[in-house]
């Protein structure tokens, strides 16, 4: 019996095209590059520093890991400052350069790299004419979308013709947080991780749900990130309030019905919640992220899934891979 690859779905990437014309452009909008330290690149975000280390950009050094962590394949994605800081232009050169570098990583290593596709989405024309483009390239299986884009959910109208052609793609959008609520209190203590990341998850996944784009759109295929953030949690509170406000009445099906219009990633960080997650939503809805490789995310992401002696292991086969290889279109 052939044993079916690992895939990690939420595995962040910056190529060297994509830092090279952000310490070139960056800085008029306030991101600055500094390499001043060996094999560590900082991208400065208008003062919020993040540290990337080889693994991150030198995909000789993300191979050995890989082996290290017995996942055989990515799917790349981008992640903070992404493109939407930037005018329509850079945001068009930034997303071509981040999408041709991961077509470049998957034509060397296609057994081992997918990439999932940045699109300026602060300019919607630029985004169609992107998303086209991509759309025929090779290795290219789905789209990465912040939760919010500037401060505008993914609810706005201004987004209809986007999901309307990524949807007649059958192209997944995988989402991931960027920016989270401007608030004082969540800059202690890691809170704007910590916290803001699963609850802007959440709010993204609450406004798709409650103004109609999931019945408006029925086949289009939406990844939550880090297990659906607070969305399991608060979903009993948001079908009370699916009862008793008529504002909250204006989709078809109750909110709890549409958790399995989402997939979602492993990353919860706690075994019961996992657990919880997979009899809930199903197991044939989750598959496994790292957050590769942020140390807030997993170091051994297969192991969170085979140590779960609760799983069949048909249950641990289609979270290690068999759900993402049918997403992605891979094998």
């Amino acid at each position: 019996m052939i044993s079916k690859p690992n895939i990690d779905i939420h595995a962040h990437f910056y190529p060297e095209p994509y830092l090279k014309l952000l310490a070139q452009e960056g800085e008029r909008f306030g991101i600055k590059l500094d390499r001043k330290r060996p094999k560590e690149v900082v991208i400065d975000i208008k003062g919020s520093r993040l540290s990337l280390g080889p693994a991150f950009t030198d995909l000789d050094v993300r191979l050995k890991e890989m082996k290290r962590q017995r996942v055989d394949v990515h799917a790349l994605s981008l992640t903070r400052p992404m493109v939407y800081w930037a005018d329509a232009e850079l945001g068009l050169k930034l997303s071509q350069a981040m999408n041709d570098a991961m077509v470049e990583a998957h034509t060397a290593f296609p057994d081992r790299f997918l990439g999932l596709a940045v699109l300026p989405m602060q300019d919607i024309p630029s985004s169609l004419a992107e998303l086209e483009r991509v759309s025929k390239l090779a290795g290219i299986r789905g789209v990465y979308i912040g939760t919010n884009i500037n401060g505008k959910d993914l609810s706005d109208p201004e987004f209809l013709p986007l999901f309307q052609r990524i949807e007649a793609l059958r192209l997944p959008i995988f989402l991931h947080p960027t920016q989270v609520i401007p608030t004082e209190r969540l800059k202690p203590y890691f809170f704007y991780n910590l916290i803001g990341f699963p609850l802007d998850t959440t709010i993204a996944a609450a406004n798709l749900i409650f103004s109609g784009i999931l019945d408006r759109f029925p086949r289009l295929s939406i990844c939550l990130p880090h297990a659906g953030g607070a969305l399991l949690s608060l979903i009993g509170r948001m079908d009370r309030g699916h009862k008793i406000t008529e504002e909250c009445r204006q989709i078809k099906h109750k909110p709890s019905a549409y958790l399995k219009r989402f997939t979602y990633d492993t990353i919860s960080h706690d075994p019961g919640m996992l657990l919880y997650l997979i009899r809930l939503v199903g197991a044939e809805r989750v598959m496994i992220g790292s957050d590769y490789c942020f140390a807030i995310g997993y170091d051994r992401p297969v192991e969170v899934v085979t140590k779960l002696a609760a799983l069949s292991r048909a249950d641990q086969s289609r979270i290690l891979g068999s759900n993402a290889a049918r997403l992605l279109k891979f094998g």
